[in-house]
């Protein structure tokens, strides 16, 4: 075959092929293989939990928005300090606080793409609170962040407070977006909706928690009922955010149930800390927020100084944890807990955020297996009953952490088996993940998704790649080449041996 003709040839089917001297063709490649990489685009969410905030820039082919799977997490960045809800007194910092991290995402994306780079923000439970004891307030801090967010040189779409619902579902999307749940792609190219059902999406934050699943059920209560389409799919899901009930607020609460107990004295046992551990602080620390305002003392002086001692005893801990929990009042068929509605638990789930930081402690400080709920129970029950030396000997870099982790690991064993209602047969199926793949499990990739419109709601007819009549042309002319190659050798061949006959 000479070579330009081969070359056009192979131009009409989308290949180029390379060929060596008097025109033998050696190698045969898709064009695109052949062509440079496509550029990427880029997106940025800004993460503004209760307790800090984090930015998380995403990346995807150009061209292929609509393409599942293909975005993914090109950097983030933690932005030090408190959430943007703790700037209430001081709403210009809050704004502040983001500038070192905006200026990482000013380097990390590409200059030639900074001006159509969609950048959002979106607040959680920390800002619900805050919105709801101070509208003003929370106005101011948005109102300042957002003109932080305009200097930069990105195409800044608007800060918001996620509702708890929009917080669940979000974080679902990005679980099952990651994992190919919904679509991905077949070995010939061409999408296919793989034949696995979706995973549940367990998060506990700083200030609320969110429990989202797809179930076949009656949803009792409609505010918990979500239907979504994506891709030409139907899914009916179940989702509920607990406010109060994040990681933060439930340590909060707990120390008011302790000094309730003991009569609001200013010098405390903690069952929940290990033993000797110590800790002053203000009262005022505690009754600072709106989950635990209500059990104010009458006599409430803000500045009094508390002195409290861990005791380490993981049976009076439980005690007081459980009666945050509500568990006996429910107007539905089945609840949950607080009165909340709650279909059964079925299929798979991943829990992250904390409980995964909590899982993680217990399976790598620990050194326990978390497979069924009895080896959670071991593992709550050690992490109570060690002391405070024996805690910092085993993780000395989660000092600060570490009188927590006893309060933490009831409180997320409660909430899973007495809450959630996983048993000795579901609880298997909850993995503790912080990351699919490179990408980090949140609702910040699902929320960006949603309003860059890159999850159709009608089923998709983009092919990967080459199409199928494509590759089948490429076949055909790969066998051609090859009875070419086959027919040129035994020419030559016969022709050597002529030759040599001569």
């Amino acid at each position: 075959m000479a070579g330009g003709a081969g070359k056009r040839v192979a131009a009409v089917l989308g290949v180029v092929c390379l060929a060596a001297v008097g025109g033998l063709v050696l190698l045969c490649l898709p064009a695109r293989d052949l062509r440079e990489e496509p550029a990427f685009k880029y997106g940025i969410v800004l993460d503004a939990g209760s307790s800090h905030t984090a930015m998380f820039v995403y990346k995807w082919p150009a061209g292929k928005e609509n393409n599942t799977g293909i975005v993914s997490e090109h950097s983030m960045c933690d932005v030090e300090g408190g959430g943007i809800s703790s700037y209430a007194a001081d709403p210009p910092g809050a704004g502040r606080s983001l500038k070192a991290c905006l200026n990482q995402a000013v380097k990390d994306v590409p200059k030639e793409r900074h001006a159509v780079t969609p950048l959002y923000l979106g607040a959680t439970a920390g800002m619900r609170l805050l919105n709801l004891t101070d509208p003003q307030a929370s106005d101011s801090v948005l109102g300042a962040v957002a003109s932080t967010l305009k200097e930069f040189p990105f195409d800044f779409r608007g800060a918001k407070i996620l509702s708890g619902e929009d917080e669940g579902v979000f974080g679902w999307v990005t679980t099952n977006y990651l994992l190919e749940n919904f679509i991905k792609y077949g070995w010939i190219g061409q999408w296919v909706r793989p034949k696995k059902k979706t995973l549940g999406a367990m998060d506990l934050g700083g200030a609320s928690t969110q429990i989202t699943f797809e179930t076949q059920e009656v949803i009792e209560s409609p505010l918990s009922a979500m239907t979504l389409q994506l891709y030409g799919q139907t899914y009916k899901v179940y989702t509920h955010s607990f406010l109060c009930y994040g990681r933060d607020q439930v340590l909060k609460r707990l120390l008011s149930k302790v000094l309730k107990e003991e009569r609001f004295a200013l010098k405390v046992d903690n069952p929940c800390w290990p033993r000797d551990y110590k800790k002053n602080f203000t009262i005022e620390t505690i009754y600072d927020s709106p989950c635990t305002s209500a059990e104010k003392p009458t006599n409430y002086f803000p500045k009094a100084n508390v002195n409290m001692r861990g005791s380490g005893d993981p049976a009076l801990c439980r005690q007081r944890m459980e009666s945050l929990f509500r568990f006996t009042s429910c107007t539905y068929s089945r609840c949950s807990f607080d009165g909340i509605f709650q279909p059964s638990v079925t299929g798979n789930f991943i829990a992250f955020s904390a409980f995964f930081y909590t899982v993680d402690f217990m399976q790598s400080v620990m050194k326990r297996r978390i497979d069924k709920p009895g080896d959670l129970e071991d593992a709550v029950v050690e992490i109570c009953n060690s002391s405070w030396s024996e805690l910092l000997q085993k993780a000395p870099d989660l000092e600060k952490r570490l009188p927590d982790y006893c309060p933490t690991a009831v409180f997320i064993q409660l909430l899973i088996m007495e809450g959630y209602r996983f048993d000795e047969l579901t609880f298997p199926n909850i993995a503790f993940q912080k990351k699919a793949g490179d990408t980090s499990i949140g609702w910040a990739l699902g929320y960006m998704l949603n309003l860059t419109n890159m999850i159709p709601a009608e089923e998709t007819s983009f092919w990967k790649g080459t199409t199928y009549s494509s590759w089948v042309g490429l076949i055909l002319l790969f066998v051609a080449i090859i009875l070419v190659i086959l027919g040129t050798m035994f020419c030559l061949l016969r022709s050597s041996k002529g030759r040599a006959t001569i």
